[in-house]
């Protein structure tokens, strides 16, 4: 059992106290000091209770306030706390303190009650306190200014992204306008060559470039679209077999300009999955594209269909240069190239994977890219969830109704003279009436004297722009309106909105194939 602790006495708890003690009279007289008070001060007990005042031991300054603030307080509500003060010792040195004054009853009259503490520490803790404050407002002032910076920054690169996204718009138009009457002239040469003419690989040749820089065209736009989260996807049933056999159609004179043996490996049974058919078309042209481009002439490409897992799988292998174990991360990215542009032999703007990926994700599937190295080729797999059974509609409704006995005529208004005749000629060659129109004036002037069944019209003309013209023709009093075809360079989502809300029936991008205006064509001469 622990002894019982013996309490100090109220005398030795006031002698003895942490912080200095006194009482004076109502005037500061001081009429009793603890040792704590004396041992700081430096006087004796005697020294201080002969006459000295509370007063005196204060700085000029301080009497000055005691006398102004402390004394009104005292009188008027009987204390006062945290004065700030110097107390001047018996050596003429001075410290810091804190005094809190109660005035108390005593008998008759009152008396102050005097704590003192030594503000030294708190002094410390204060310039502590001022430096982490000014630390504080520095680092927040930094701060500011870097956010500051930053959101400049977020602005500056907002707006070169939009400055980007419209180079890469104009870029598209301005490389789609000269594509449109090549497009058109090697459409023509083709339907009008013989199966044995002596030009045949040249035409073929022309054909194949053409194809190739259109799809450029197209990928460096839809790359664009796709991380802007502008692309979107027409969802039907789609059967990936037939997906398959258009991706090889598209791309077997290419394959077959390079030597390339390709083999395909589908299933008996039908693999289908929710898709987009025009963008699972595109992707697979583009994984193809890649393999044949980076295998050298005379390789294998394997391309195989199968089911596992629940999902689609599709595997494109060739025995290219394939590629090294620290690439097959990246060369999903945008602009990726294995080797300097100086290096490469094989050309290309390091787009068509990123597209491919981009097309995969919409699709709520996967790609990845496997190579034991280089030199010993690659594997593109892609997975796509697969889904419920269901007839693909993806080719369905593409055989062209009977022609009419009366051919369709047509009116083509472009400013480019290059390709309005070439379009025309070809327009000419299948059976079709045609006129044609260098501007909106010349355009409506026209159709105010002649009947037109179709209008394929270009965007943008010298006088007004399509969009006018086709609110114009809109707006004639004619017998029946026609079919208004909008064909031009402009080929973002929102250049197709706006040509619907100007009254344009369909969108084409230049440069295209004349089997997609021979579709358009068709459904009028069926209906």
């Amino acid at each position: 059992m622990m002894p019982a602790l013996a309490l100090p006495s109220s005398e030795d708890t006031f002698a003895e106290a942490a912080c200095g003690l006194m009482t004076t009279d109502t005037g500061g007289r001081i009429l009793r000091a603890n040792r704590t008070i004396l041992a700081w001060l430096g006087y004796t007990e005697a020294e201080m209770t002969a006459g000295m005042r509370l007063q005196d031991l204060l700085s000029v300054g301080g009497r000055v306030f005691h006398q102004t603030h402390c004394a009104p307080l005292l009188q008027l509500q009987g204390s006062v706390s945290e004065v700030q003060v110097d107390l001047v010792c018996k050596d003429r040195s001075r410290v810091p303190a804190l005094l809190n004054i109660a005035r108390r009853r005593a008998g008759v009259g009152f008396v102050d009650q005097v704590a003192v503490f030594i503000a030294n520490d708190r002094r410390a803790y204060e310039r502590e306190l001022l430096r982490a404050r000014a630390a504080a407002e520095a680092a927040l002032a930094a701060q500011s200014g870097a956010e500051a910076k930053l959101r400049e920054a977020n602005q500056q690169l907002s707006l070169a992204d939009r400055r980007k996204d419209e180079f890469l718009a104009t870029l598209a138009h301005e490389l789609r306008n000269p594509l449109a009457p090549m497009r058109s002239g090697a459409d023509l040469l083709k339907m009008t060559m013989g199966a044995n003419a002596p030009h045949q690989r040249i035409v073929d040749m022309f054909d194949r470039q053409l194809r190739q820089m259109s799809h450029l065209v197209d990928d460096l736009m839809e790359v664009a679209r796709i991380s802007q989260g502008k692309l979107v996807l027409r969802i039907e049933p789609v059967c990936l077999g037939e997906i398959v056999r258009a991706a090889v159609a598209d791309l077997q004179a290419q394959i077959g300009a390079a030597g390339h043996a390709l083999t395909l490996a589908l299933p008996a049974t039908p693999v289908s999955v929710r898709g987009d058919p025009t963008r699972l078309t595109q992707m697979l042209v583009n994984l193809l594209t890649n393999a044949c481009k980076y295998t050298p002439p005379g390789g294998r490409i394997a391309l195989a269909l199968r089911e596992e897992d629940g999902e689609a799988v599709i595997a494109i292998s060739d025995s290219g240069i394939g590629i090294p174990p620290e690439a097959l991360e990246s060369v999903f990215e945008m602009f990726s190239q294995l080797e300097p542009a100086l290096k490469r032999a094989h050309g290309g703007l390091g787009i068509g994977l990123a597209l491919v990926k981009g097309l995969v994700a919409l699709h709520q599937g996967s790609v990845r890219a496997d190579s034991a190295g280089a030199g010993q080729g690659s594997t593109f797999t892609v997975r796509l969830p697969l889904a419920p059974h269901a007839a693909s509609s993806a080719h369905q409704g593409q055989e062209q109704a009977p022609r009419n006995a009366a051919p369709l005529q047509v009116l083509v208004v472009d400013d480019n003279r290059d390709a309005a005749e070439m379009l025309t000629a070809v327009l000419d060659l299948n059976g079709y009436r045609t006129a044609v129109a260098y501007c909106g004036e010349q355009a409506t002037g026209y159709l105010r004297a002649h009947a037109a069944q179709a209008c394929i019209l270009d965007i943008g003309l010298p006088d007004i722009d399509g969009y006018e013209l086709a609110r114009r023709i809109r707006a004639m009093p004619l017998e029946k309106q026609p079919v208004l075809i909008a064909l031009t360079g402009w080929g973002q989502p929102s250049d197709v909105d706006a040509a619907i809300a100007a009254g344009f029936d369909h969108h084409l991008s230049k440069p295209v194939e004349f089997a997609a205006v021979q579709r358009l064509l068709a459904g009028l001469e069926a209906a």
